[in-house]
């Protein structure tokens, strides 16, 4: 008798395919975001859920879930949205998809990086109005030529994104739970705390897990530790900025442009950004392609395949 999954949200048609071969799958056709109640509801009688970050799958739910589920495959390399430790008193596996999104995560986090850095905001802005006219100091930006970039998480997207950036001539600088070895180091320079490496960034790119420790890591007395007309990014998670600090160090030209990929509240995001013209601002795009989504998609499946077929899977994270 096939096993009975909840999919939670729509997947690439290859990918609802496949899952459709291996189990009795319920798919979300609408593409609709679950509540809390609903999705209790929905898991009645199932045997694992495919989960998404939109899921918030506290204790609560956790808790709720019935009997019958046994793993939580979430779609995503992050599972800040799940309880992982309710999870785990329940003896439900919970598993993510690592590795698959690393390159076009760190693509995105360049583009951020050239966004914020030559005003491409303004830019877009200007052409569109067809009222721009061109001048010697016309949309004067900063080149990333002998800058240095900061990478606060030098994990795979981390050491992907300096990779790129060196290409561009930039001096990469990181901090990191712990050093890397000369080889993943590639010359990158490591620095033992936060102040040390704010304190050299020209540019700094959060690629760090979010956890309590790093939830509002950006605040107030940090920005204080950047150089003046720094550049910040962010393609890690919005929780790990102080929104109102950071529009404040926007206004105040402390920090000279701000890049974002991922921001709390997500879609809603903070109004002072949006009155920013040095915001240069993404809808969460970082494992947008179709190669990355579908890899995603199919190590999520292959986490659960995996699972009942021989009792364990490479991806659990508890």
């Amino acid at each position: 008798m096939k096993k009975k999954i909840l999919i939670t949200r729509k997947l690439l048609r290859a990918n609802e395919e496949r899952a459709a071969k291996l189990w009795d799958v319920k798919l979300n056709l609408n593409d609709e975001v679950y509540s809390q109640k609903k999705l209790i509801e929905l898991t009645q009688g199932f045997d694992g859920i495919l989960s998404s970050l939109t899921d918030k799958i506290d204790e609560k739910v956790i808790n709720s879930l019935p009997s019958s589920v046994k793993i939580i495959s979430n779609f995503a390399v992050g599972f800040g949205n799940i309880d992982h430790e309710a999870a785990k008193k329940r003896n439900i596996a919970v598993t993510n998809t690592p590795d698959v999104l690393t390159d076009a995560t760190a693509e995105i986090a360049m583009l951020l990086i050239l966004g914020a850095c030559r005003r491409a905001n303004e830019g877009i802005n200007y052409a569109r109005n067809e009222n721009w006219k061109w001048s010697a100091d016309f949309l004067i930006g900063k080149q990333l030529t002998g800058s240095r970039l900061g990478i606060l998480g030098m994990g795979r997207i981390g050491r992907a994104l300096a990779k790129l950036a060196k290409s561009f001539g930039m001096e990469i600088h990181y901090r990191n739970r712990s050093r890397l070895s000369p080889k993943l180091e590639m010359g990158a320079k490591y620095h033992k705390d936060i102040k040390s490496l704010f304190s050299v960034s020209d540019v700094l790119s959060i690629c760090c897990p979010a956890t309590k420790e790093t939830k509002d890591i950006i605040n107030k007395e940090t920005l204080e530790y950047f150089p003046s007309g720094a550049i910040i990014t962010n393609v890690a998670r919005g929780d790990m900025i102080d929104d109102e600090a950071m529009v404040q160090a926007l206004i105040s030209r402390k920090i000279y442009a701000i890049g974002l990929d991922v921001y709390k509240g997500e879609p809603k995001i903070h109004q002072g950004y949006l009155n920013q013209p040095t915001a240069f601002i993404l809808p969460h795009l970082g494992s947008a392609t179709k190669k990355t989504r579908t890899a995603m998609a199919d190590l999520a499946i292959s986490n659960i395949d995996e699972f009942f077929r021989i009792g364990k899977c490479r991806n659990r994270i508890n």
